[in-house]
């Protein structure tokens, strides 16, 4: 009786040596690439950590001495109110958990209804939406300034909360595209029970959402967190500052206390990351199925 050959094992590619080139260059532009981004950020925590405090008296690559001081003064002294980073950064999460909560709300109502109801109109939104998202936002500063001077909102956080949740809709096609994978069945069942809009939509769709809502909640938190232009554009008094403007503020004599302000404003962002990465991945993922 003859030999029958053994069918190779699913998931196992034979080595070869093409393969083995294409993977070490794969890895080491990998290692290249993620040395040119972690290196300025190695940099940026030793200087946090420089005694001298200047940017001048920082040479080469490590600081002379290293101290704790900066992190302590940095919520302890305000060197006579010029940089109060304690309030700046209440006021920045003031504005990012606000605009996170209403800006997450208006893009996941947005996303579901022009991906669940037809109406009049709903494809000249789309192409609008599509057309305005071509143009960079810097290009309207002026009318939003001029605006927010009329309704007498300037120097006022709740102006920025009002414009960061406002143009969140904007970006509800990832959204959308998430809640098109959502099986229609699903809804259809539902309303011949007898449910309504509503209760489909906080029943059913939620629950079966959760990550394309960790991920939305996390980009709403995120542009607040690090935005600059805004808070720069409509907050004039100083203790109204966020720690974006705070931090962009400050001269080089005091880049020590820049480079650990920007490394503990940093701190809570990289947590979310790392502890909602998987739903981030699943939630944009699903969300690019469908446009």
């Amino acid at each position: 009786m003859s030999a029958q050959a053994m069918p190779a094992k699913p998931g196992k590619r034979k080595l070869t040596l093409r393969r083995a080139v294409d993977d070490g260059f794969t890895y080491l532009a990998l290692t290249v690439v993620s040395l040119i981004f972690l290196l300025p950020c190695l940099w940026l925590i030793l200087a946090s950590l420089s005694k001298s405090g200047s940017l001048y008296e920082i040479h080469g690559f490590f600081p002379a001495e290293y101290s704790l001081k900066t992190f302590v003064d940095l919520f302890t002294d305000d060197v006579n109110g010029l940089y109060p980073y304690r309030q700046w950064f209440i006021n920045t999460l003031y504005v990012a958990s606000m605009s996170c909560v209403f800006g997450t709300v208006l893009v996941i109502l947005t996303g579901y209804v022009m991906s669940r109801f037809r109406f009049k109109g709903r494809n000249a939104i789309k192409n609008l939406t599509l057309v305005l998202g071509m143009f960079p936002g810097f290009m309207g500063m002026t009318a939003i300034y001029i605006i927010m001077a009329q309704l007498g909102l300037l120097n006022r956080l709740e102006a920025l909360i009002f414009l960061y949740a406002g143009t969140a809709p904007m970006g509800y096609l990832v959204q959308k595209g998430y809640f098109d994978t959502i099986p229609a069945t699903i809804h259809e069942a539902a309303r011949i029970d007898g449910a309504t809009n509503l209760q489909i939509f906080t029943e059913i769709t939620l629950p079966l959402s959760k990550p394309m809502i960790v991920y939305t909640a996390l980009t709403q938190f995120a542009w607040p967190w690090s935005d600059c232009l805004l808070p720069k554009l409509l907050l004039k008094n100083r203790d109204q500052w966020t720690v974006a403007v705070g931090l962009f503020s400050m001269p080089e004599t005091h880049f020590s206390r820049f480079a650990a302000g920007s490394v503990f404003i940093a701190v809570p962002i990289v947590i979310l990351y790392f502890c909602l990465v998987k739903h981030i991945v699943n939630g944009l993922t699903a969300g690019a199925v469908k446009g």
